[in-house]
């Protein structure tokens, strides 16, 4: 089992006419990720130039607590409405910190 951390970048852009929609949508998903065994870090921005621009950027202790995050129910909640949301699907990048 891979115990390193993993480091996530997200880049979520919304769609202008569902934008505050989707700020209270992450915000919630933010609130309940940092609640969840594993998590280090969760952190939701929002994009000076763009408001319908979110960057999450998030650590988690290893592998299967990631796993674990993506297999909640609100979370597969929110990817579900990709579509009806947003411009295009969430952009995550998964990283290691280069040692």
């Amino acid at each position: 089992m891979n115990t390193e951390q993993v480091t996530i970048v997200c880049l979520i852009k919304a769609k202008q006419a569902t934008k505050n929609q989707v700020k209270k949508e992450l915000i919630n998903l933010t609130k309940m990720t940092r609640l969840e065994t594993g998590n280090m870090n969760h952190d939701l921005h929002i994009s000076v130039a763009d408001d319908s621009l979110f960057i999450i950027y998030e650590n988690w202790r290893n592998q299967a607590a990631l796993d674990n995050h993506m297999s909640q129910p609100y979370f597969k909640d929110f990817i579900a409405k990709e579509g009806e949301l947003l411009e295009r699907p969430v952009d995550g990048k998964i990283c290691r910190i280069m040692k």
